[in-house]
């Protein structure tokens, strides 16, 4: 089985774990695609759900021998070994008025350090219009975060993560608050503060801004790749599965992506989209198209349904719909001159949430 097939079921099937182990890069929760562990198979980190319903179910589990290591297993036969990345040294620290380094900042596959800044938005309290996969408000209800993340705390951690664990890059997320700049001013903030206290190549994360200069305004904080997130690319499945963030149409989305990408660069932004929640392989690929055209990085990720959203029955796409899309993604992006490892910063140079880097490579 090669690597990118590999890694494709693992991450539409997810990985049954018996007691997943808190000590090791867990996410439970949180803003984006969650309930995941990291985990490296051939010396490649991938983020794989096991905490998912889907988890319990697959063909796909682990089993530890005498030694300590550790071995995939695919219907109880042996396939690879396989490792669990550890917590962070910085995890061990807090601040000095008491609030732990891992409730600002969390380790994401084996070098990437990522924030939520606001862990609130305008949306997610009223169902009818918060976006149905997100967690963004169980770990601040759970106490595993907090709900204001400080310039200062934020500049303190990132400084510790790259000192105490070698993290190479930063990705900062918000939820979007009621102000037209929807997160940018709290992103320029915290850049600002992060790039006085570290050299740290940073990717900030939110809804395009109401005033295009927020890009410029970015660009001048410290931020160096910007990620603006269409989650799904169909107007009636965008409508029906994030009501309120549907309201920014996906042609005012190319229209920022191409102010973004005049600024940041080409290659430089790039976009989420999650795969599954209705959309087909044709709109999926029709609109990369378009992205790339433009120079934005699509980055194509499996959906995994989050325990507690009112997604979380829903089911997870199968391993031969994201291979019939990130095949021929994979060919498009080469065509493009775009790859994941050429971005500064941020979900698509780390890779770990989708196999498409692998077919990156598979197609060169």
């Amino acid at each position: 089985m090669t690597n990118q097939r590999l890694i494709t079921e693992l991450q539409t099937h997810g990985l049954k774990v018996v007691n997943p182990q808190t000590t090791h890069v867990n996410r439970q929760g949180g803003a984006g695609p969650s309930d995941h562990q990291a985990v490296t198979i051939d010396g490649m980190t991938v983020m794989v759900p096991v905490y998912t319903q889907q988890a319990h179910q697959s063909p796909w589990s682990v089993t530890h021998d005498e030694a300590g290591g550790s071995h995939l297993l695919k219907d109880a036969i042996p396939v690879r070994d396989i490792s669990f990345v550890s917590q962070p040294n910085f995890y061990r620290l807090s601040t000095a008025d008491g609030v732990p380094y891992s409730h600002i900042a969390t380790l994401h596959g084996t070098d990437v350090l990522a924030t939520t800044v606001l862990q609130t938005c305008i949306r997610y309290e009223n169902r009818r219009k918060a976006c149905q996969f997100c967690a963004i408000g169980q770990s601040l209800a759970a106490g595993k975060t907090i709900a204001r993340k400080t310039p200062q705390q934020l500049a303190e951690v990132a400084k510790a993560a790259v000192e105490l664990d070698g993290v190479r890059h930063m990705v900062m997320t918000t939820g979007t608050p009621s102000g037209s700049d929807r997160g940018a001013r709290v992103l320029c903030e915290s850049a600002e503060a992060i790039r006085a206290a570290v050299d740290l190549p940073l990717q900030g994360q939110c809804e395009p801004p109401g005033d295009p200069l927020w890009f410029t305004r970015m660009k001048e904080a410290g931020i160096d790749a910007l990620g603006m997130h269409l989650e799904a690319v169909t107007p009636a499945v965008r409508a029906r599965i994030m009501p309120g963030k549907a309201m920014v149409t996906v042609a005012q989305y190319m229209t920022a992506f191409k102010d973004a990408v005049g600024v940041f660069g080409h290659g430089q932004v790039s976009t989420y989209i999650l795969a599954g929640l209705g959309d087909t392989r044709e709109a999926i690929l029709s609109t990369a198209r378009e992205l790339i055209d433009i120079g934005v990085y699509p980055f194509v990720v499996p959906f995994v349904p989050i325990r507690g959203t009112p997604l979380e029955g829903h089911a997870p796409p199968g391993a031969e719909f994201m291979e019939s899309i990130l095949q021929p993604l994979a060919v498009m992006l080469r065509g493009g001159g775009l790859r994941s490892a050429d971005i500064k910063a941020g979900c698509g140079r780390c890779g770990a949430c989708s196999p498409l880097a692998s077919y990156e490579r598979a197609s060169a």
